[in-house]
């Protein structure tokens, strides 16, 4: 062969290829379980990361309330939840809110229940962000960010968890979450 001639290409023979096939679906499973057996996120179809926390117990907590009185986890009275971490401070927080809070005063989503978390915030600056948005559901006062970064292990708000009647983590959407996200995620919850 002369210096500017190649060899043949090898064509792979059908059953070749399908074993490379299966072997890189296998491969790509396997990444998959790893990283959420070991806490990583993996992204899903609609670019949404899988957290860790879906498929695990959450405690039932009652904590402050913003308005005084104690907040319980639904999943404490045998009830589904969702759970929406916010802060007047947050602008994604601030461009979600208003939609969610109009949404919910006119939906009924029972049995499911709906808790907000205010996380890292100042009591004021949290009461004129729920009053001003007409947010009417109960909300805890996460002050230092115990409830949002210790049991629920986020950095960043808003967050939104579904939480069956069992306390186990249903699914998580990170970011401000659309109306359409909130009640597939619902819907969910009352179907499972």
């Amino acid at each position: 062969m002369s210096a500017t001639t190649e060899a043949p290409r090898a064509r792979l023979s059908r059953r070749s290829r399908a074993a490379l096939i299966a072997g890189g679906a296998a491969a790509a499973a396997l990444v998959v379980v790893l990283s959420i057996l070991t806490g990583g996120n993996v992204t899903t179809n609609n670019g949404q990361p899988v957290s860790a926390l879906v498929g695990t117990h959450v405690a039932a907590f009652s904590a402050p309330g913003l308005s005084g009185s104690p907040v319980r986890a639904p999943w404490a009275r045998h009830r589904a939840g969702v759970v929406i971490f916010f802060a007047s401070w947050c602008g994604p927080c601030q461009r979600e809110m208003p939609g969610v809070a109009a949404y919910l005063r006119t939906h009924s989503l029972a049995p499911v229940e709906v808790i907000g978390v205010d996380a890292l915030d100042a009591r004021g600056s949290a009461r004129s962000f729920v009053t001003r948005d007409g947010v009417d559901f109960p909300v805890v006062f996460d002050r230092n960010g115990t409830l949002t970064s210790g049991e629920f292990k986020f950095q960043t708000v808003p967050e939104t968890v579904f939480v069956n009647a069992r306390g186990v983590v249903t699914d998580v959407y990170y970011g401000a979450i659309p109306k359409s996200r909130l009640v597939a995620g619902v819907a969910a919850l009352i179907a499972g």
